[in-house]
């Protein structure tokens, strides 16, 4: 039987493996459009509140939703999410520049599910804070301090206890917790998963 297989032309191994090849192309495709369907979706979702909030609460008092618990109010952050490292505006301008290369640069290899979703949130949160830092006041086209633009935030939960942030920072957030289990687990960026047992055949 396996004569007349070999003698007919029909691979006996190698065509499984092509088959698994060929169906890793259109796989990889699917969690790029997951990728690239999260990413924007964060980002205009974040340009758009910030933009609300400019126009309805800037220089207003801060609207309170739930007393002592969650309210809007706008502030203009030059440092990291949740306004860490304020006074670094530029550092994080061109560290956020550099996390948006290094997650399209990663994309080419993506063939995971969860990691197109964690990269989505950290390409559409990087992108929405390095559009403030890059446009808004006091950086921006033109102007004499250039990527040092302000990141707009306005969440505020527990007020007075807790920085204030915005939905990118969120994403960036969410993401960054997800990339950390997914390595904790093993998830590889190529949906491969390192479960450590060679290493544990090695040692015994």
């Amino acid at each position: 039987m396996r004569g007349l297989q070999a003698a007919g032309g029909a691979p006996l191994t190698d065509g499984g493996a092509g088959d698994g090849a060929a169906s890793a192309v259109p796989s990889g495709r699917r969690r790029v459009a997951v990728l690239a369907t999260i990413a924007p979706i964060v980002y205009l979702l974040d340009l758009i509140t910030k933009t609300i909030v400019l126009r309805t609460l800037e220089g207003r008092e801060p609207l309170v939703v739930i007393p002592d618990l969650l309210q809007f109010r706008v502030i203009f952050n030059s440092g990291a999410a949740f306004s860490i490292g304020t006074g670094m505006t530029i550092v994080f301008t061109f560290v956020a520049a550099g996390v948006v290369i290094a997650i399209l640069r990663t994309a080419r290899h993506l063939r995971s599910l969860p990691w197109a979703v964690t990269l989505g949130l950290l390409l559409g949160g990087a992108l929405g804070n390095l559009t403030d830092r890059v446009l808004r006041w006091p950086a921006g086209f033109g102007r004499d301090a250039p990527f040092q633009g302000y990141v707009v935030d306005f969440i505020e939960t527990f007020p007075g206890r807790f920085p204030v942030w915005n939905v990118a920072d969120a994403a960036i957030v969410c993401g960054g917790v997800l990339a950390v289990l997914l390595a904790w687990r093993g998830y590889q960026i190529d949906g491969t998963r390192d479960t450590g047992e060679k290493e544990g055949r090695n040692d015994g």
